[in-house]
């Protein structure tokens, strides 16, 4: 394994071919999109390798090659509490951790363990499309307080938020960073957040799974490190997946201080079947904390270049776009509204006319008509290339 502290020099700009490797983003577009001829710039994956001391630490473990049940250890927790003090400045137990394949499955758990059917559950649209297939699929009803776009920035209606709080609400899922929007909740936002759900007894749900990808000069921080009353109703979802693009290998965790809390998500998880890490999971989250800072620290600032590039191209080839500047992710949300097309033309015109793989705003829930989503943790020649496409197809 690669020692620590040897800084490797990393190149993004590098062109991986990623067809014929099950690649959802790659291979995966025939299915969701009907054809295959596009350039993919819409699921949240990067087109980057990880760090190199994690593709080491996948060698080593191949070489011994014996893969059977894997239990989780002390230094892996040990890797976690450290990345979340390093990072986010958040002191955190190892006893207070628990492990899931993912941050839909941990989703989905907890609104076993804490939800009966019927009961509402409070999100923000536009958001993360999965948020709503997850109430729905439990039978649970869905909630939602609507984001205000100003001035090209989303903000929080208070008001109407603690309205959808007051009627019977349960679960409030938080995006932060939230997606698709990119906004990184400020600690006024998170506060008045929590102290209104505090007031009318709300479990927080916080899905933080791009909490690592912010750059200066803003700062993500988790909501239950605010105050040890706010970690006391909240269940905050994380993961080194978006992070270091290790989403195949299916591993994240949650840190649940409340002890109650914990034990009944743990006799959920129990129940599902889903409270291991698999091999590859637990070897890529310890060396992908113990070794991925600088790995990172390159990343953010290659993926903040693209971010800038396709805000200056579209500002001055397709003016009609309004680019949202993202604070936090690597994705980008574009509003098209001004070119006057319905959601049906829109997906018409980039798909067939400039064959580009993007998410379109609809499925985002209310207030994400008219926008599209694009990906842009990929090496600068496919965003340059991305850009030109959605030219052609939105003017040319």
């Amino acid at each position: 394994m690669r020692r620590k502290g040897v800084r490797q020099l990393i190149n993004f700009d590098v062109n991986i071919d990623r067809k014929d490797t099950r690649s959802m983003k790659w291979d995966g577009m025939k299915k969701v999109f009907g054809r295959d001829d596009l350039l993919p710039m819409w699921v949240a994956d990067m087109d980057f390798r990880p760090p190199q001391e994690v593709i080491d630490a996948f060698r080593e473990r191949v070489d011994h090659g014996v893969f059977g049940y894997t239990i989780v250890t002390d230094r892996l927790a040990a890797a976690i509490c450290n990345w979340t003090k390093m990072r986010h400045d958040w002191d955190i137990r190892s006893e207070w951790l628990l492990y899931s394949p993912g941050v839909i499955p941990s989703v989905h758990t907890a609104i076993q363990a804490f939800t009966k059917p019927g009961d509402k559950i409070l999100v923000q649209s536009p958001v993360y499309t999965p948020f709503f297939h997850m109430i729905e699929r439990n039978s649970r009803e869905v909630a939602n307080s609507p984001l205000v776009l100003k001035n090209g920035r989303y903000e929080i209606d208070f008001e109407d938020f603690e309205e959808k709080l007051s009627n019977g609400v349960k679960i409030f899922l938080l995006s932060n960073p939230h997606n698709p929007a990119g906004r990184v909740w400020e600690k006024e936002e998170l506060t008045r957040l929590a102290k209104l759900c505090k007031k009318y007894n709300v479990l927080i749900v916080s899905d933080e799974i791009h909490a690592d990808l912010v750059a200066a000069p803003y700062k993500h921080i988790p909501l239950a490190s605010l105050d040890e009353s706010f970690a006391d109703f909240t269940l905050t979802l994380m993961a080194p997946t978006k992070t270091f693009n290790l989403a195949g290998v299916q591993a994240s965790f949650m840190v649940v201080p409340n002890k109650n809390l914990r034990t009944k998500m743990a006799v959920v998880q129990a129940s599902e079947g889903f409270s291991m890490l698999n091999t590859f999971g637990a070897v890529a989250m310890e060396a992908a904390y113990t070794h991925g800072g600088n790995w990172l620290d390159g990343a953010l600032k290659y993926i903040r270049s693209n971010i800038d590039y396709v805000k200056e191209e579209i500002g001055s080839q397709i003016p009609l776009l309004d680019v949202i500047d993202p604070e936090g992710t690597y994705l980008v949300w574009i509003d098209c509204r001004k070119l006057g097309l319905s959601d049906a033309e829109l997906k018409k015109r980039i798909l067939e006319k400039g064959r580009l793989a993007l998410n379109f705003g609809n499925a985002y829930g209310p207030g994400g008509e008219g926008f599209i989503r694009m990906n842009v943790a990929c090496p600068k020649e496919t965003v340059i290339e991305g850009v030109r496409r959605l030219k052609i197809a939105l003017v040319d």
